[in-house]
């Protein structure tokens, strides 16, 4: 019985720091109250809390720095288990399922895209230039990532952008694993920000497969 109780009692403080965190009582990056406020918080003795606290950093949504105290690393716990996935997906896994997702985003932002969208991913495009000719591979694959998230905001898709959104390590490593070849100069992205300014959808995603036609042959 003794068990059973202590067992509920985890459970209990589980639910309510996974409830605190979620609600962002608690932002990511933010550290969380000592074993002993969250302990008289909850009515509960610290062995419970840091059982808690240790399930829940197996869960990806906390991490306990030795000697500083627990952070919060995420708000939702099926996201870090696609990142997790992610982070083991092969470059042309990521290159299959952005066939779908890129072809999506641009269509869609051909006929929604606004002019602060344009303005945001020209300025976007003039730092992945200066990164390619710096010879930048980390700046160029950050901006690279940083213009197709803004096309898939431009597609004013909600569930799209937080899609894309939680692929972008995946993303920018799959660019980075081109290597140089990723900063061979070239007009793609240059052509679908043209077609997404026009408005053109069946230019757009044509341009969207080129360039992942592209990525394909690099790998």
């Amino acid at each position: 019985m003794r068990n059973v109780a202590r067992t509920s009692l985890v459970d209990a403080a589980i639910d309510e720091l996974r409830r605190e965190i979620a609600r962002g009582v608690w932002p990511v990056g933010t550290k969380i109250p000592s074993e002993s406020q969250l302990a008289q918080s909850l009515g509960m003795s610290r062995l419970s809390v840091r059982e808690a606290v240790r399930v829940l950093a197996h869960a990806g949504l906390l991490h306990t720095r030795q000697g500083d105290g627990t952070y919060v690393t995420a708000t939702d716990e099926s996201k870090v288990a696609l990142r997790r996935r992610l982070d083991t997906a092969a470059a042309m896994d990521i290159i299959d399922v952005r066939r779908g997702l890129d072809l999506v985003a641009a269509r869609l932002a051909a006929g929604r895209r606004t002019e602060e969208d344009l303005t945001a991913m020209r300025r976007t495009l003039a730092r992945r230039d200066t990164a390619a000719r710096a010879g930048d591979l980390d700046g160029f694959a950050d901006a690279d990532v940083d213009f197709h998230l803004l096309v898939a905001d431009a597609a004013h898709n909600a569930l799209l952008g937080d899609l894309y959104r939680s692929m972008s390590d995946a993303l920018r490593d799959s660019v980075r694993d081109q290597e140089q070849a990723a900063l061979t100069p070239d007009s793609s992205h240059d052509d679908l920000l043209s077609a997404i300014e026009d408005g053109d959808a069946a230019r757009a995603v044509a341009v969207s497969v080129a360039i992942l036609d592209q990525q394909e042959r690099d790998l």
